[in-house]
């Protein structure tokens, strides 16, 4: 089943629709509707996996089936990370949660 990560988005320069494909950024798909642009891509991508099995490539899996953690590891400059506990400890709340809210915006 397709789980794969999809955008549609108007494309000034192109004067159409974009299909696109988080997992598969290098595939694209123009069409005059954003239904159509839709279809396109999902189509094209399909096709693309469909000859990465017949060749024994590794096929990329979908952003929605990976685990994440929620752990992961930021290098900020030393003013800036004053500034955030600073801010975190005003607001009486811990560090973790205000960069969390400040990431979910």
């Amino acid at each position: 089943m397709d789980k794969y990560t999809y955008r549609v988005m108007w494309s000034e320069e192109d004067v159409e629709y974009i299909g696109l494909c988080a997992e598969f950024p290098s595939l694209s798909w123009l069409s005059g509707t954003p239904e159509s642009a839709l279809a396109g891509i999902r189509d094209t991508v399909n096709q693309v996996v469909r000859d990465m099995q017949a060749t024994g490539e590794s096929i990329p899996q979908p952003l929605a089936t990976r685990r994440y953690s929620g752990k992961f590891t930021v290098r900020i400059p030393p003013d800036v990370h004053r500034k955030l506990q600073t801010e975190a400890a005003e607001s009486n709340i811990s560090f973790n949660r205000l960069i969390s809210a400040k990431l979910s915006r």
